[in-house]
C-alpha cells in the first residue's frame, strides 16, 4: 500500500513540474522564463522620445516581452546614462537597446554586456564600436541624409542666396553631429549662400536652447535663414525668435516633431522640418533585439526612413502616419 501511495505522490509531483515548465517557469523559484529587454533613451522629456517608447512597447506587446523603460531625463547625463546601463548589466536582462548619449563615453559599458554575452542593439546614435562585435545591429535614420535634405531645402527657400546659421546641438551627439556635417556640406556646394556662424551649442534642453539663442541675437539680425538639428534645438531658436520679435522674419528648417513645432509651422514662423518615424525605431530596436535572442541573423544597419515636412505636405497620410497621427 505504501508503495502504492508513493508512486502516486511521485507521479503527481512530476506531473506539476510538467506543467509548471509548460507555463514557461523555472522550477526553481518560480520565475518566468519571459524575455525581458530594457530599453534605454538618451532622455525621457522630449515627445520624440515618448514615440520611440510608444514603439518599443507595440513590439514588446506583437513579441511577447517584459519592456523596461529606462534612461536619463535630460539628454546630457552621461554618468547617469552609464550608471542605468552598468545596473541593466548586472540584472541580467535578456538585451539591450540602447540610444547612446555620447559616441565615446558609452563605449566601455556596451562592450561589458557582450563580455556577459548580453546583446546590444544600438539605436538613433551612432557608437564607435563594431557592428557585429561589441553590439548586434544599429537601428537608425539616416542622420547625413536628413541634413542634406534640410540643407537642400533651406538654399530653395532662400532662393540660392543668403546669409545661414547653424546652430548645433551638443558635442558628443553622433546622430546630430551627421546632421550637421550633412546641413553644411550643401551649404557649401552653394556659392550664393554664406555661413555666418556655426560654432554656438544649444544644449541639452529647450530651456539652454532658448537662452543660447538670445545670446546671438545680432548675428541673428544679420541672417537669412537657420538650421537647428534637433527637436530642442529648433523649440528654443523659435521662442528666442518670437521673444526678440523676429518669429517669421527668417526662413528657419528644423530637426523632429512636437506639438510647439506643427503649431509653428501652421503660424509661418517654421518653414519646414525634417522628420524621423521614432514609433518604428522603437519597433524595430526591439524587435531586432529580439531576433538576436533567438540567434537569427539580422542586418548590422537598419534604416528607419527620413521626410521633409513643410506646411503643404503636412496632413498627407504618409507623414501622419510617420507623426504618429
Amino acid at each position: 500500500m505504501r508503495s502504492l501511495m508513493t508512486v502516486l505522490v511521485t507521479g503527481l509531483l512530476l506531473a506539476l513540474v510538467s506543467c509548471d515548465k509548460k507555463d514557461g517557469s523555472s522550477s526553481a523559484g518560480g520565475q518566468s522564463s519571459k524575455l525581458r529587454i530594457a530599453v534605454i533613451p538618451k532622455g525621457t522629456t522630449h515627445e520624440f522620445w515618448k514615440s520611440v517608447h510608444a514603439g518599443a512597447d507595440k513590439a514588446g506587446q506583437e513579441f511577447g516581452v517584459d519592456i523596461l523603460w529606462k534612461g536619463p531625463l535630460q539628454e546630457n547625463d552621461r554618468a547617469q546614462q552609464i550608471q542605468i546601463v552598468e545596473q541593466l548589466i548586472s540584472d541580467n536582462y535578456s538585451a539591450l537597446c540602447l540610444a547612446p548619449l555620447d559616441d565615446k563615453a558609452l563605449v566601455k559599458p556596451v562592450q561589458e554586456a557582450a563580455g556577459k554575452k548580453i546583446p546590444v542593439v544600438i539605436f538613433d546614435s551612432g557608437l564607435k564600436a563594431d557592428a557585429g562585435k561589441d553590439f548586434a545591429s544599429f537601428v537608425a535614420t539616416d542622420n547625413h541624409k536628413g541634413g542634406t535634405i534640410a540643407g537642400t531645402e533651406l538654399v530653395r527657400l532662400l532662393g540660392g542666396k543668403g546669409k545661414v546659421i547653424l546652430l548645433r546641438y551638443q558635442e558628443g551627439s553622433a546622430s546630430t553631429n551627421e546632421r550637421e556635417d550633412g546641413f553644411l556640406e550643401i551649404i557649401k556646394q552653394t556659392p550664393g549662400i554664406q555661413l555666418i556662424s556655426d560654432n554656438r551649442y544649444a544644449g541639452a534642453t529647450v530651456d539652454t536652447a532658448t537662452t543660447a539663442s538670445m545670446n546671438m541675437v545680432d548675428l541673428l539680425r544679420q541672417a537669412d535663414g537657420i538650421f537647428c538639428p534637433n527637436e530642442s534645438a529648433t523649440v528654443g531658436m523659435l521662442n528666442a525668435l518670437n521673444q526678440a520679435g523676429m518669429a517669421g522674419k527668417l526662413k528657419v528648417v528644423g530637426f523632429d516633431a512636437s506639438q510647439s513645432i506643427i503649431k509653428s509651422m501652421e503660424k509661418g514662423d517654421l518653414q519646414a522640418t525634417v522628420i524621423q518615424n521614432p514609433v518604428k525605431m522603437g519597433y524595430l530596436a526591439v524587435k531586432t533585439a529580439v531576433s538576436v535572442i533567438k540567434g537569427q541573423p539580422v542586418e548590422q544597419r537598419i534604416d528607419t526612413g527620413v521626410s521633409l515636412v513643410t506646411k503643404d505636405n503636412l496632413n498627407s497620410p504618409d507623414i501622419k502616419a510617420m507623426l504618429g497621427q
